[in-house]
């Protein structure tokens, strides 16, 4: 069984075309878990629209950000495998079966995208080219490879992740990092994502970070914090 896990927040947009996307990969005994932090906009309408049994809504009143908003919607699967994903991409057709492939032998898989705009306008061919995105801890811990919309992990590996510390900078690049220290990770060159990016974006990943030096270097200290506290928890 496969959980998808979308988070959303003012995604009218976009939304429907994701969906449609991954909907259409699954298949009757899969979920697609949608956590909306708070829309204001048509989104959880849109969802609502559907009226499909695979879809199931986690709605929050109060803002609970992004990373608390993909921890709800990971907390509520019961998939065997589960694929993050982003309320304004577009999966191609054959992402679902080329990663569900390599998570045979592997715990955490990762595949390159296309970055585009909102228009579907071609900005970057390939976000590992760009990213010089690769395998290793500490290589990751420098400069993050880990986009939640390109990953897909199994259970095991999601347990060993939850629940997300309260310093983590945000949910990809903590359950990346997790995989790297205790699982096996694969890198897939495959193009299997449309990832946009445009101002309305939750996420700098994929494109130019918005922090500053000093913030990075404090996202970084609070990242090797938390690998540090759940080594030791974990034993």
């Amino acid at each position: 069984m496969i959980s998808v896990c979308m988070a959303t927040k003012n995604g009218a947009s976009y939304v429907a075309a994701q969906i449609d996307s991954i909907l259409s990969q699954l298949s009757a005994a899969d979920e697609l878990i949608i956590s909306d932090d708070g829309s204001t906009d048509d989104t959880v309408q849109i969802i609502q629209s559907y009226q499909d049994q695979r879809i199931k809504l986690i709605r929050h009143n109060v803002s609970q950000g992004v990373t608390r908003n993909f921890e709800a919607s990971l907390k509520a699967s019961s998939g065997e495998f589960i694929f993050l994903a982003d309320q304004d991409d577009i999966w191609l057709p054959s992402k679902v079966e080329v990663m569900l492939q390599q998570l045979k032998e592997h715990d955490l898989v990762i595949s390159d995208c296309l970055v585009v705009d909102h228009s579907l306008n071609i900005k970057n061919r390939s976000f590992f080219t760009h990213n010089k995105s690769g395998k290793g801890l500490i290589r990751n811990i420098l400069k993050n490879s880990y986009m939640g919309c390109c990953m897909a992990f199994n259970r095991r590996l999601l347990n060993r992740a939850l629940p997300f510390p309260k310093d983590i900078p945000i949910h990809d690049f903590w359950i990346g990092l997790i995989g790297e220290m205790y699982f096996r990770v694969q890198f897939i060159p495959d193009v299997l994502v449309y990832h946009r990016r445009h101002s309305s974006n939750a996420s700098s990943t994929g494109g130019t970070s918005v922090f500053s030096l000093p913030r990075k270097v404090v996202n970084r200290y609070r990242i090797i914090k938390s690998l540090f506290l759940h080594k030791s928890y974990a034993g």
